[in-house]
């Protein structure tokens, strides 16, 4: 029987390391997915963000998706089943509302997760593997998350990783204007970053780099700063003070062998996989935090937020109930086709004229019984009987 299966990782089991092997990138996603469509998943869809790794699908063959996230990652399953967590049914759809919400996130309220959501579904939506469960529970979670925006606090205040750098930045370094501070990645984080550091820290020696010259080019020129080619990076990182990588590379663009261990750095690593050699912490004068050491912030923006959790729970279950209600009349979509067609063919009850908006009133009538009381079958055999006894 067919089923809403979750399958994913995520920061409370993993650190930013270990989820950086089970990251999806496009390329993965695609082949991930149109695979899974090959083998007779019909719905499916997966998001990957620094803090998870998540595959959303309807399917009676859990396993399947297993042997997917496993071979289209390279890792084994015995590891994937060691840090996984597996829901089913409503257990799934909560989860899948509160990821929305940015109450599972790392960031309680972090609401850059909506936009992550929205392309991993589009990608999704472009290669057909997409059905009416999940475009329905899909726009019931973007309606509630909207809510949530428009109605709590959940997400007010400034508080993500871009801006945590920001925060660790300003706390762990004195003098800060007059330090060279290189951004490497112009991808939405890393641009999000670099107008948060023009924002807060406004340096006199503030320069971006992008493996393709020309964003770093035109973002530069957007934000009155400097760009340096890519081929320049090794130079580049040695000169700066504070390294700031936001970056999908599949391998470290920084490595050891790259620094020059005379000069004390900083090194803000903010992507999944780690695009920083961790071990660059132990080189004398270097100093590195990546996403999970961002994530540590407990500040009264935070504070306030956690007060809105149950108001943006009780909007959850709002909508949850509405989804439920969809999911159970969704069940007697044949019977009330069939019967609308019924009905509409016969062409004369006695001797009047059947209307077809008298048809209609009639299949509401049962829709709106059968949702709200649940008991069907004896209520549709009397709507009917009173339709064909008034005509």
């Amino acid at each position: 029987m067919l089923q809403f299966v979750l399958i994913g990782i995520n920061y409370k089991k993993t650190d930013a390391a270990t989820r950086g092997l089970f990251s999806i990138d496009e390329q993965k996603n695609i082949s991930l997915i149109s695979e899974a469509k090959l083998k007779g998943i019909d719905g499916i869809f997966v998001l990957s963000t620094c803090n998870r790794t998540e595959i959303y699908a309807t399917t009676e063959n859990t396993a399947l998706l297993l042997k997917l996230f496993s071979s289209h990652t390279n890792v084994e399953i015995s590891i994937l089943n060691k840090y996984c967590y597996i829901k089913y049914g409503d257990e799934a759809i909560q989860h899948l509302f509160e990821v929305g919400a940015g109450l599972d996130s790392q960031i309680l309220g972090d609401y850059e997760i909506v936009g992550q959501l929205k392309k991993s579904f589009q990608l999704a939506k472009k290669y057909y593997t997409t059905n009416s469960f999940l475009e329905r529970l899909f726009n019931t979670v973007l309606q509630s998350t909207k809510c949530i925006k428009q109605e709590t606090k959940l997400s007010s205040g400034t508080i993500s990783v871009s801006f945590a750098v920001v925060q660790s930045i300003l706390h762990q370094l004195n003098d800060v204007k007059n330090k060279n501070i290189l951004l490497i990645g112009t991808g939405k984080i890393g641009h999000i970053t670099c107008k948060n550091i023009i924002d807060y820290i406004q340096p006199y020696n503030f320069a971006i780099m992008n493996r393709s010259n020309s964003k770093a080019n035109e973002l530069a020129t957007e934000l009155n700063i400097n760009s340096i080619p890519f081929d320049c990076l090794t130079t580049a990182v040695n000169k700066a003070d504070i390294i700031i990588v936001s970056t999908q590379a599949s391998n470290y663009l920084i490595t050891q062998s790259m620094i020059d261990i005379r000069k004390e750095r900083y090194f803000y690593d903010l992507s999944i996989p780690n695009n920083i050699d961790p071990r660059i912490n132990i080189l004398k004068n270097q100093y590195l935090k990546n996403v999970d050491d961002l994530s540590k912030i407990n500040d009264e923006t935070l504070a306030n937020r956690r007060k809105e959790v149950p108001k943006a729970i009780k909007i959850i279950e709002v909508h949850k109930t509405e989804f439920k209600q969809w999911l159970q009349l969704r069940k007697y979509a044949p019977l009330l086709h069939s019967l609308k067609k019924n009905l509409i063919e016969l062409k004369e009850v006695g001797d009047k004229i059947v209307h077809e908006e008298e048809v209609k009133k009639t299949i509401k009538k049962i829709a709106t019984e059968i949702r709200e009381k649940r008991q069907p079958t004896c209520f549709y055999m009397q709507t009917v009987h009173e339709f064909i006894s008034r005509n």
